[in-house]
């Protein structure tokens, strides 16, 4: 547990409970009701003031409230609300004044109803149709930012908006700004993984927008203290009134800056970065302005993961072209390694390095800028040293061996793929050193200043640019460039599987060696003799079989454990008898009793065209591609099923706006989802796409409660002014 709300210093800041805030801001006023809805229990100190009603509102129920609350929330008393609020929009008072009002559910039961003065109305048609078509119409995720950054100042009104991208360690980037002319670029500049501690960066994965209207304002207690429902801090996670921490609003103090608004956005289920909006005076604005940001940012977030997706497609592409080359080499010169160092960028452009390295059976081939042999070979041990991963990437290999530093030049970054379970065998590619200018807004080593109490410490009071010289690093391996390789690691592997299985049954000089290399390896073989039997079977392909009253000698033992016995027993003559090589998909019982799909590769072995040695077969375990072809069409039929054919409580006029834009929403998931079908790994499709459907059904529960939310009332432009406004006005949408 950390410490509690406000009691933070800059030592213990990252584990503030600041969603256990106890106060709000006081442009509104929160109610808490009892568990059935009915009964105030809780309320900010401000509530009756607020509201302007006379007495306290502790213990009474909605009905007693004058005014149209209690009818406002009944329709809503049964949803679940725990993870997105509701808008809804209220009369409360004599004569009575119109409120927004956002609703939901906290961790500890009842409800929770934030209040506000009621805000103008949103033009929902021409505002998101021609945003979200700019934001569709992104190419790259630059350009992508620079449209949102201008789209969300044309929104909201702020002196500055910045899309904020979080890198690898957590460190952030503006990457798009959209300001004032007179106001001091902050485009380029990169801010520490401090700026943000870690329990706010998961609040913001709950509460998608946070909007602080003064940094000067005075906190309003809630009364009682504790929830009278938990006997503990009311969990205001989800509140949009919820105070800031004081560290938080002194370092925007420190920055000049009155009032903020930011909105999350999250990729594939995390925080890729934030939309953040500064001001530079006291700034509010109204419950429908910022859930329209709120869905503007899901639709930014399903393009990014349709442009990411997009560039691991590309990166596929480059490895099957190779993967190609390499079928061709085999066939025409019986040396694979020919297709990766041939003198083209075949094997460099997939992962866009400038060289590359084979380190295999103690040779050392290389393509484009690489060190000396003899360097190469200490980067194989050293690599030995290392955790045994599938991708080892690193764009700071003078920091992490010293030893390398005298090939920074060259070799700043490394990105590495075992080839074989072999001591010392990898493919290696590397990057030039890059010397670059950082700019961080202030600077990065000097978070913190002393007060006029030294043994105080604040937030750090200079922004002003500090420009840090990064030497002896290489452009970051990005998640695409790591995927690549491993792609082209499997294949590498593949092949010499292939070559060493085929190298046992020539050479018997050498067979516990291959035995050792088959039987360590990740890829299902078996290796039989020319009648059938099975001379190797390695611990990959064991792990496949299920509990067997005694190891399987012939391959003939395997038929039982096939779905389609008779296809198989078919094929497995073929192989043994005619010498026809075996491909396709099979299902095979697994250990649990279940069955798994698996593509099996089974081929012959000749020495001459009339005799063979044996036979080789591989399988490969098809589940995760199965799990991504299910999940394919779980969002064909969950995700555009659900487009916009429902129209809830709208009526006419507001299903019409709802359909438009939720075709729109709906259009950008489809293109999103077409881009994630095509990425290199299948492993994270299913949770992409998920995450995708999460978001379109995170918006569509958004604008389908912000357009009913502008119907119930049916405000016009020339809304009535609050005196004069009675519950039963209903103008119309536009």
């Amino acid at each position: 547990m950390g410490p509690a709300f406000g009691e933070a210093d800059l030592s213990n800041c990252e584990r503030e409970q600041i969603h256990l805030a106890g106060s709000i801001q006081p442009h509104g006023a929160l109610l808490h009701l009892s568990r059935d809805g009915n009964v105030i229990v809780q309320t900010s100190a401000n509530a009756a003031s607020f509201l302007a009603l006379p007495d306290t509102l502790i213990g009474r129920t909605l009905a007693d409230i004058p005014g149209d609350l209690a009818a406002s929330l009944r329709p809503h008393l049964n949803d679940p609300l725990t993870d997105v609020a509701r808008g809804v929009r209220c009369s409360i008072g004599e004569p009575p004044r119109m409120f927004d009002g956002l609703i939901h559910r906290p961790s500890g039961g009842g409800l929770i109803v934030e209040l506000e003065p009621a805000g103008p109305v949103v033009d929902l048609s021409s505002t998101l149709d021609s945003a979200l078509q700019a934001i569709m119409a992104a190419g790259t995720i630059r350009g992508l930012g620079d449209e949102t950054a201008r789209i969300v100042k044309a929104i909201t009104g702020y002196d500055r908006v910045m899309v904020y991208r979080f890198d690898e360690h957590g460190h952030g980037e503006v990457m798009s700004e959209a300001r004032e002319p007179h106001l001091e670029a902050f485009l380029g500049n990169h801010y520490p993984a401090s700026d943000i501690p870690q329990i706010a960066r998961r609040l913001y994965e709950r509460n998608r927008v946070r909007l602080l209207v003064d940094v000067d304002f005075a906190p309003v207690p809630l009364t009682p203290v504790l929830s009278p429902l938990t006997g503990d801090h009311l969990d205001m996670s989800l509140c949009f009134l919820r105070s800031s921490s004081p560290i938080h609003v002194q370092y925007l103090k420190n920055m000049g800056v009155r009032a903020t608004l930011v909105v999350s956005l999250l990729v594939s289920g995390r925080l890729w970065g934030l939309i953040s909006c500064h001001h530079y005076e006291p700034r509010f604005i109204h419950f429908e302005t910022r859930a329209v940001t709120e869905l503007l940012a899901e639709a930014v977030a399903t393009r990014i993961a349709a442009l990411e997706s997009f560039a691991h497609a590309q990166a596929e592409l480059s490895v099957r072209r190779l993967e190609q080359r390499m079928i061709r080499a085999i066939s025409q010169e019986g040396d694979w390694r020919g297709a990766l160092f041939d003198g083209s960028r075949a094997l460099l452009e997939p992962v866009q390095a400038t060289g590359a390295a084979l380190l295999f059976e103690n040779e050392v081939r290389t393509v484009g800028d690489v060190p000396s042999t003899a360097d190469l070979r200490e980067l194989g041990r050293w690599l030995d040293s290392q955790p045994r991963e599938g991708v080892l990437a690193t764009a700071t290999l003078p920091d992490d061996a010293p030893d390398f530093t005298p090939l920074t030049p060259i070799a700043s970054g490394l990105l590495a793929v075992p080839v074989s379970t072999g001591p010392g065998e990898y493919l290696i590619w590397l990057r030039p050193e890059r010397v670059r200018t950082v700019t961080w807004g202030g600077n990065p080593f000097k978070p913190v200043s002393f007060g006029d109490d030294p043994k105080t410490l604040s937030p750090r009071r200079s922004f002003a640019q500090w420009h840090q010289l990064v030497e002896g690093t290489s452009d970051a391996w990005s998640e695409s460039d790591q995927a690549a390789a491993r792609l082209i690691g499997e294949s590498v592997s593949d092949v010499i599987m292939q070559f060493r299985a085929v190298r046992m049954l020539f050479a018997q000089d050498q067979l516990e060696q291959v035995r050792r290399e088959v039987q360590a390896a990740s890829q299902p073989v078996v290796i039989a003799s020319t009648d059938g039997h099975i001379l190797k079977m390695n611990a990959a392909f064991e792990a496949l079989l299920p509990k067997l009253d005694a190891p399987p000698a012939h391959l003939n033992d395997l038929l039982p454990l096939w779905a389609e016995q008779e296809e198989a027993e078919s094929r497995l003559r073929d192989l043994l008898r005619e010498h026809k090589s075996w491909r396709g998909e099979v299902a095979m019982i697994g250990p649990g009793g279940g069955t798994t799909p698996l593509l099996i590769r089974a081929d012959p072995v000749f020495t001459a065209p009339n005799r063979t040695l044996g036979v080789v077969l591989m399988v490969t375990d098809l589940t995760e591609r199965k799990a991504a072809e299910t999940a394919r069409r779980r969002f064909q039929e969950v995700v555009l099923q659900q487009g916009p054919t429902r129209s809830g409580q709208l009526d006419t006029g507001g299903d019409l706006v709802f359909r438009n834009l939720l075709a729109k929403v709906v259009e950008n998931a489809q293109l999103a989802a077409l881009e994630i079908t095509d990425r290199i790994d299948t492993t994270r499709m299913p949770e992409m796409l998920e995450a995708i459907r999460a978001s379109v059904a995170r918006t569509a529960e958004v604008l389908r409660y912000l357009v009913w939310h502008a119907t119930s009332w049916g405000r016009d432009r020339n809304m009535l002014a609050p005196k004069d406004r009675r519950p039963g006005d209903k103008p119309t949408l536009h």
